[in-house]
């Protein structure tokens, strides 16, 4: 009989984002306030110490609800799946008891890049009914070394034709600068194996 076997995985946010929830606005109404937030938690991530670079919100796209947040807790937790995508479609889903998130909202997924392998079959799959970027391309992992997956080069359009809208290049350069500071600084990058392939520019 096996014993010792480990029966939970719990993912949670960092406190000191939770201890900022409730100073969080209740609405985002554009874009760019969106985003916004997101690079500012995102910058905050990473040197806090819990994870990289990266956070995610679920918006609603009628009205601006902020709906959750989500940051990258893979060092904080051990986990490697626990990037900020998941965290915030998951915690959209326990909060509003549902898997399907476009069920019978049209809410929105933000967040600082085009998804990894690992999260662009995560919000495929969330119900979202769109998909806001700060960018796409080369730079995140030349700037900051992480290996972000073989992405297919229609990503978007696969998006697309799942009815999924997709926003690309919302405050992109904010979104360059935040990886930029990290990828100068002493921060771990975490791919399991090493530094993964690295595109050029």
């Amino acid at each position: 009989m096996a014993t010792g076997l480990a029966t939970t995985v719990t993912l949670s946010l960092p406190q000191w984002l939770v201890a900022d929830i409730p100073a969080l606005p209740s609405h985002l109404d554009t874009h760019e306030e969106q985003m916004a937030l997101v690079h500012r938690l995102a910058d905050r991530n990473w040197r806090e110490g819990g994870g990289g670079p990266f956070a995610a919100i679920v918006v609603d796209a009628g009205t601006g609800e902020l709906v959750s947040v989500g940051v990258n807790v893979v060092l904080g937790t051990g986990v490697s799946s626990g990037h900020a995508e998941v965290m915030a479609l998951g915690l959209a889903q326990t909060r509003l008891g549902t898997w399907d998130l476009g069920a019978e909202r049209d809410l929105a997924l933000v967040v600082n890049w085009r998804p990894c392998v690992q999260c662009y079959g995560a919000t495929l799959w969330s119900g979202v009914k769109h998909l806001v970027v700060a960018g796409d391309g080369p730079e995140l992992e030349r700037l900051t070394r992480f290996d972000e997956g073989p992405m297919v080069a229609d990503w978007a359009a696969q998006f697309e034709a799942r009815g999924i809208e997709v926003t690309q290049d919302v405050l992109r350069e904010e979104a360059l600068a935040v990886y930029r500071a990290y990828g100068d600084s002493a921060a771990t990058v975490y791919n399991a194996r090493g530094t993964g392939p690295i595109e050029s520019d």
